[in-house]
């Protein structure tokens, strides 16, 4: 299954390139199974596809409201024992308003649904705009961690008592509700880890050429580097015609080509810039979105494609950090992580324990070190190029004697 996941700053119309995008593939190879999952509301998706709904293209509409209801009763009907050992009294689904931070929830849920179904051959997601569509897709990551830290499993080995002391107490422990519950959260937030790492999944960013996209363009890919989420492509929407006699069009014109000369160079591997036409209007029906996604082309790192066409391309890979073994000329292993944009004032390091805190920007993760570098100690780091280069020295006390 190939995963696009269509994002970039508020108003830049990803919604508008999710559906033609989503739409192109449906069309242009019959027989196969497109999904479409987005937030929108389906009066909005409606009037841009029309009334043509290609074969093979399905729509898959979030409800962060149901979902949230949904979840919240699955978890009051497990604890049931529990709420009645402290009196409280369960909430009624009538009751129920989505909390902030519903809509994440729901599409995550989405896409491990979609992913465990198996019956789509690509899914195109509408994701939120860009900043948050980091976050998101940091998320299960980020919880998993949580979890284990909060709820380590090496503490579950000894749940085989935990029915003894049931049968005494007369009610099942809390503890083991606890654990049954994390450790289904795991799972289900590993299945969404899953999908977000695969070789099938790519982003797609969307945005209006101009100073104020660049710089949120700019972030989102530091961001997405960050957490090793590949880039396929950023789509420049609302492109306007080059040549124009008028000098203020002519001015803007040039404005976007600069921009467009930025994001070109600062794509990493796989990353090509596609640019999609000015229509002079809001885009409504089939003619429009064609406009939107024009005939495959041969894809190639500096040419421009249409969205379908880098769809039929190989798959994406997760970038790498690899390791670099310079002891025998430096002495130094050195962890190398690709950070496109990132600037020396806006890093941070931190080693603690076997992991390493790596702020970024505005973005912040926490890493656990491949093994190797357990054994070390780090020893500098530098940024040149848009790669941070952290050295270790391996610390004699714990590195193998040969």
């Amino acid at each position: 299954m190939r995963t696009l996941l269509i994002t970039g700053p508020g108003g830049a119309g990803r919604t508008t390139v999710a559906v033609a995008t989503a739409r192109a593939a449906a069309l242009r190879t019959p027989g196969r199974r497109v999904l479409l999952v987005t937030e929108a509301p389906a009066e909005a998706v409606g009037a841009l596809l029309g009334d043509d709904l290609p074969a093979g293209l399905s729509l898959a509409h979030l409800d962060p409201d149901a979902t949230f209801r949904e979840e919240l009763g699955a978890l009051q009907e497990r604890g049931t024992t529990v709420l009645n050992m402290l009196g409280a009294r369960p909430l009624q689904a009538e009751e129920l308003t989505a909390l902030p931070g519903a809509e994440q929830f729901a599409l995550l849920r989405a896409l491990r649904r979609a992913a465990e179904s198996g019956a789509h051959d690509l899914v195109v997601v509408d994701l939120p705009p860009l900043h948050r569509a980091v976050a998101l897709l940091a998320l299960p990551e980020q919880l998993r961690r949580y979890l284990r830290r909060l709820l380590p499993p090496e503490r579950q080995a000894a749940r085989a008592l935990r029915p003894v002391l049931a049968q005494l107490a007369g009610v099942p422990m809390p503890a083991q509700w606890l654990y049954e519950t994390a450790a289904r959260w795991d799972e289900e937030l590993a299945a969404v880890q899953a999908v977000v790492e695969a070789p099938g999944t790519a982003v797609r960013i969307v945005a209006e050429p101009g100073p104020a996209a660049a710089d949120a363009v700019r972030a989102g890919l530091l961001g997405l580097a960050l957490h090793q989420v590949p880039v396929d492509a950023v789509l420049a929407n609302r492109v306007l015609p080059r040549g124009s006699a008028d000098t203020w069009l002519a001015a803007l014109a040039a404005q976007q080509d600069k921009c467009l000369d930025e994001w070109t160079a600062e794509g990493g591997p796989g990353h090509r810039v596609h640019e999609l036409p000015h229509l002079g209007q809001d885009p409504r029906g089939a003619a429009d979105l064609d406009r939107l996604a024009p005939p495959e082309a041969p894809a190639a790192p500096e040419a421009t494609a249409a969205p379908e066409a880098m769809a039929a391309t190989a798959a994406v890979v997760r970038p790498e950090w690899p390791v670099e073994d310079r002891r025998g000329e430096a002495g130094v292993l050195v962890w190398r992580i690709p950070l496109p944009g990132a600037t020396k004032d806006g890093l941070d390091l931190v080693r603690r324990g076997d992991e390493l805190l790596l702020t970024a920007g505005p973005f912040r993760r926490i890493v656990t070190l491949p093994s190797a570098l357990r054994r070390c100690t780090v020893s500098g780091a530098a940024l040149r190029d848009g790669e941070l280069a952290v050295r270790f020295t391996p610390d004699p006390a714990l590195w193998p004697r040969g």
